[in-house]
């Protein structure tokens, strides 16, 4: 298959990863830095154009993958599919109802498909959560608070944009996990600095209660965190991953049960690569995916309803 890659932002990294499978024959990415394209171009071998009609008029492109900012997500995501192509989207897919619902009937009308790069569900440690609450390995899941936390590092993210920007991760979890489903209360501050916000989402059931805790005020000594704390009927587990930005990665996933405790080593994977390839793999059989445009709305859609509680 052929893939289009729009963007030389995040788009390079996607690029990187395409170029690395089997069933891939061609990259060709839009950008429109020339010295970013052609570095790109002389590092992965891949075509490169600052014309996007060289790729949306291209019919020998299968896929289109937009890497763009998420404003303009809708025009180019719609703009792929009625020229006949796939689409591979980043996050967010996009930030108003309106735009998932122009997406989701170009979808429909053009009868091509939009998959979402919900990476979370191919990260190892999520991916061991899911299962296990699926098998009842430790009986059925009680409880789960999800974590993530971060200097101020990445731009803007107060209470207008935390949910939708840093928080809508784990909501694709939590989505994945219970369905469609509402915060059962919101609460948030921004402690005095308005790109900074500390945000707690809860979600309950009948049987299970989950809450999701986000920051984006940490001090800059403290790491780039995620994590979760998972407790069942028969045990508990606990998942910690801390980046410090210099390369290194440290992360553990400890199993409480009656029997003890243990770290356990789960397969290394990259899941933005296994996301792409997943991706890949459904388009090329129509087979149903995990990561469709449906279940990524699902996302989309409570994170600007819980965005709208905050500010």
């Amino acid at each position: 298959m052929n893939v289009g890659v729009l963007g030389t932002g995040f788009g390079a990294y996607h690029a990187q990863l395409w170029m690395k499978m089997e069933r891939v024959d061609k990259v060709i990415i839009f950008g429109r830095n020339e010295a970013k394209l052609q570095k790109l171009k002389l590092d992965l071998d891949v075509e490169i154009t600052t014309n996007i009609e060289d790729i949306m008029l291209d019919s020998t492109i299968d896929v289109i993958d937009i890497c763009l900012p998420s404003n303009l997500h809708r025009q180019y995501a719609v703009d792929a599919l009625k020229n006949g192509k796939h689409v591979f989207c980043e996050t967010p897919i996009c930030y108003s109802l309106e735009d998932a619902l122009a997406m989701k009937e170009a979808e429909q009308q053009y009868d091509s498909r939009i998959l979402v790069n919900q990476f979370i569900k191919f990260d190892p440690a999520y991916k061991y959560l899911y299962e296990t609450t699926q098998n009842e390995k430790y009986g059925k899941l009680l409880s789960l608070t999800l974590k993530r936390e971060t200097p101020p590092l990445w731009g803007d993210l107060g209470l207008h944009a935390i949910a939708t920007n840093l928080m809508l991760h784990e909501l694709d979890f939590v989505t994945w996990m219970l369905g469609s489903t509402e915060a059962h209360s919101v609460w948030g501050t921004d402690g005095g600095k308005s790109d900074q916000a500390l945000v707690r989402a809860m979600f309950q059931q009948p049987n299970v209660s989950v809450e999701i805790v986000v920051s984006s005020q940490m001090p800059a000594s403290y790491p780039f965190s995620v994590g979760y704390e998972a407790y069942f009927e028969q045990g508990k587990l606990v998942y910690q991953e801390s980046d410090n930005m210099n390369g290194s990665v440290e992360s553990s996933l400890i199993e409480y049960t009656a029997s003890g405790n243990q770290d356990l080593l789960l397969d290394a994977a990259n899941p933005y690569e296994k996301s792409l390839e997943h991706a890949l793999q459904c388009l090329k059989d129509g087979t149903s995916s995990i990561i469709e445009l449906d279940h990524a709305l699902q996302a989309i859609e409570l994170a600007i309803k819980i965005g709208k509680k905050l500010v």
